[in-house]
């Protein structure tokens, strides 16, 4: 266990928020996400539910395995008895994030506050769903029977690029992978016998983002998501609600021009952004120039971090392009923060320093880059989370179903 934490006290709570979850025993979960370890009287203040409710609805949290009661964080005694805080119960239960990538899958095990407990990658044998879905559905039980005995697993997200049906479950469109309508949710909900929940790259890390990112605050207020991988493609939240669209389309945005990139495009045109700053073309660019031993993003980077001035040269580059379509979604949505997932700005502050640079010359929004426009805050195990997020996202939302 981690060691012993003070509680939070009701003069520590910001003001209460004017918008709450229907669903009370979500608004209490997530209080007690957002400043556990927190007393049921400070549940109550922080969120405008009565202390009864938060009783009752504690207890249906306590009973479903979801909090802990928290004697450990119980302050100095005072007058009356003592309120044992709750705080989430971060070694019972767990879900399941699969991520499936162009080159890899990764499937990982987290706890209920988005931490990575166990994570394993598999590059791909081969390509076609059947094949990666039974790879994911082994993977996923060697995961279970390394941990399942001591932690109850609530259900399992699976995060991937192109056009997801969330509601269906569906990977309607990856064509990168070359996928088309694929029950994935379906496919791996009867191989595991678990919930699954599916949901694209930029939403799933978006909802990440929201729930347990270093401004969660203001990203519930208003937020977009940027992630640059082998595939591209956006999310956008308003008063905390993520915008799916009537067929769970929204966000595609790998065709969206990029001026000055001569790169082909898979649609038959030049210059669509997915094509400018896509890792394949990348890291086939750096290959072939001797600047990494094998062709991976992550190997780039590295080589970057270690000095090799060519490789950061590269990585800055694409992060100015990343930088140039960061500014056109400040312009269209002017949202309180901006958050890009791409591996050179994750890791290098020479990377987000040239993204935003390049953001606040091409945006006519007035933003100031550096308070608005973020790195993921999950560096290190970026697609991990986005695939637990998908998961966590359904417990927070509704924890008691």
């Amino acid at each position: 266990m981690i060691g012993a934490q003070r509680a939070t006290r009701r003069n520590d709570l910001p003001p209460p928020a004017s918008r709450r979850s229907p669903d009370t025993a979500a608004t209490v979960l997530r209080a007690v996400l957002d400043h556990g370890p927190i007393a049921r009287s400070s549940i109550a203040r922080a969120t405008r539910l009565s202390a009864a409710t938060v009783t009752g609805v504690a207890t249906s949290l306590l009973h479903r395995g979801l909090v802990r009661e928290a004697p450990e964080a119980v302050g100095p005694p005072g007058i009356g008895r003592p309120h044992v805080p709750l705080d989430v119960e971060s070694d019972a239960v767990g879900v399941i994030g699969v991520h499936i990538a162009v080159p890899r899958l990764t499937v990982a095990l987290l706890d209920l506050r988005g931490r990575v407990i166990a994570q394993r990658q598999y590059p791909h044998g081969r390509r076609d769903p059947d094949s990666v879905l039974t790879a994911l559905a082994t993977a996923i039980a060697a995961v279970r029977r390394e941990h399942g005995r001591r932690r109850r697993i609530l259900g399992l997200g699976l995060a991937t690029g192109g056009w997801v049906d969330a509601a269906k479950g569906t990977v309607v469109e990856h064509p990168v992978l070359g996928w088309r309508d694929v029950r994935a949710g379906a496919a791996l909900a009867g191989a595991t016998g678990l919930p699954v929940w599916v949901d694209s790259n930029s939403r799933a890390l978006l909802r990440a983002e929201q729930l347990l990112g270093r401004v969660s605050g203001r990203a519930r207020q208003s937020a977009v998501q940027l992630f640059a991988g082998n595939v591209v493609d956006v999310a956008f939240a308003t008063g905390g609600v993520v915008h799916q669209g009537p067929r769970s389309a929204a966000g595609a945005v790998a065709h969206l021009p990029v001026e000055g990139c001569a790169e082909p495009c898979s649609c038959g045109r030049v210059g669509c952004l997915q094509a400018a700053v896509g890792e394949r073309a990348l890291v086939r660019r750096a290959y072939a120039a001797g600047l990494i031993h094998q062709p991976d993003i992550h190997t780039l980077v590295d080589a970057a971090a270690a000095g090799g001035a060519a490789a950061l040269g590269m990585l800055r580059e694409r992060a100015r392009l990343v930088g140039r379509a960061a500014a056109l979604l400040l312009d269209l949505f002017d949202p309180e923060v901006l958050v890009v997932a791409e591996a050179g700005a994750n890791r290098l502050p020479e990377c987000l320093e040239a993204l935003r640079t390049e953001a606040a010359d091409a945006s006519s929004c007035g933003a100031n880059m550096v308070t608005t426009v973020y790195a993921s805050s999950f560096p290190d195990n970026v697609l991990a989370v986005a695939g637990g997020a998908v998961a966590l996202d359904q417990v927070y939302t509704s924890p008691l179903i």
